[in-house]
């Protein structure tokens, strides 16, 4: 599999960027039996890369990366107007109240902690899409 994977896109335009490779094979296979079509990426830049060429409706995004990590990303995301409209969920381990406040003041929408929980994954992904109600105050919603 190469670096970047862009696959299309199924009932909303999802963007993982993830790069353990355990974790992007559970999230693929969750949202593809779910009828998503994932844009795939393995780090950082190309995560970016993506967001810039598809401008997904959602990027799950994995804070700790090597080379660009999921804050430095989700900053340049904001950065860019054409991407206004991207929701951003930090997909991490790291739910402790410093992080939490972290992640809501790097712009994220909310996230989803890790480890992913099969059962519940893509009901969570699906609060962040368009027409789909925001969970707030719960682990997918807002920090």
């Amino acid at each position: 599999m190469s670096e970047i994977d862009a696959i299309g896109s199924g009932d909303g335009r999802i963007l993982v960027v993830e790069d353990n490779p355990d974790n992007m094979t559970l999230i693929e296979y969750l949202l593809r039996a779910h009828g998503f079509e994932p844009l795939l990426a393995r780090n950082g830049a190309d995560g970016l890369a993506l967001a810039i060429e598809h401008r997904p409706d959602v990027v799950l995004l994995d804070l700790r990366m090597d080379g660009m990590d999921g804050f430095e990303v989700a900053t340049e995301i904001r950065r860019r107007p054409e991407l206004g409209g991207v929701r951003l969920v930090a997909v991490t381990a790291s739910v402790m109240a410093g992080d939490l406040e972290r992640i809501t003041g790097a712009g994220f929408d909310g996230y989803i902690p890790k480890p992913i929980e099969p059962t519940t994954f893509v009901t969570e992904v699906r609060r962040f899409l368009p027409g789909d109600a925001v969970g707030a105050g719960t682990a997918a919603g807002t920090p």
